[in-house]
């Protein structure tokens, strides 16, 4: 492959096994693995980024289903984000919180708040929610990652795990307090992203996976004007597509 980028001549990518899908009941996932880890750098993921890829600790993957194609990586082009009343409200709701930087280490109210907002907001899965599964999937990591603390009156609400990457911001992961009532946490959070690209200069705010299907990432597409990456190319779609 001649014309293929420098880092794909030295990489090397394999399929996994078939298992149990995380969004779509009753189906099967298999994922695409960039390896080896180490040659996994800065400027590397932020091309496979491009390319649909995302990371959970040292893993690099995208999704490799034998006929699925309900993933779609998503992204927002900030400078053209048009916000919605209802995320000026929560906008204005949260905008007093104070952010901290720190360094993605250990933090015991850390986890205990992300075993909160599991066991309210993926029950199923806390059951494999152990200190060092959390260590290994949101705290290694090869890059400049941020971890960010949103707090009120010195009470722990939001934490925020980002990636920053050449052409954009990463959403690693964000977890926050399940029992504020009326709370719009995870939008505030996602409009706070990209206010923090504007003032990087960063054109986009990298979102994940978007599962058209899928009721808990329904908030994603309520975000305008969305790209996806869809079939080899990154384009815009609106709510409801593709």
């Amino acid at each position: 492959m001649s014309d293929a980028p420098p880092f794909y001549v030295a990489l090397q990518f394999y399929r996994t096994a078939p298992y149990a899908c995380s969004y779509l009941p009753a189906q099967n996932a298999r994922s695409q693995v960039a390896t080896p880890a180490h040659l996994i750098d800065q400027g590397v993921y932020s091309q496979l980024l491009r390319l649909g890829f995302r990371r959970s600790g040292h893993f690099v993957y995208r999704p490799g289903c034998d006929a699925c194609r309900a993933c779609v990586p998503v992204r927002l082009p900030v400078e053209r984000m048009a916000w919605t009343r209802s995320q000026r409200r929560a906008w204005r709701r949260h905008v007093t919180l104070e952010t901290r930087e720190r360094h993605p280490d250990y933090d015991e109210a850390h986890y205990r708040l992300y075993l909160r907002y599991q066991a309210r907001r993926h029950p199923v899965s806390i059951a494999e929610d152990s200190e060092t599964q959390y260590r290994q999937f949101l705290l290694a990591s090869p890059l400049e990652t941020r971890l960010l603390e949103f707090m009120e009156d010195e009470a722990l609400r939001m934490v925020s795990i980002i990636d920053v990457l050449d052409d954009g911001l990463s959403a690693v992961y964000t977890f926050f307090d399940p029992d504020i009532s009326g709370a719009s946490f995870g939008v505030y959070n996602v409009l706070w992203q990209a206010c923090l690209c504007h003032r990087l200069n960063l054109p986009y705010l990298y979102l994940g996976y978007w599962i058209r299907d899928a009721r808990k990432m329904d908030y994603k597409a309520n975000f305008q004007p969305l790209e996806g990456y869809i079939n080899g190319a990154w384009q815009e779609f609106a709510r409801g597509t593709p």
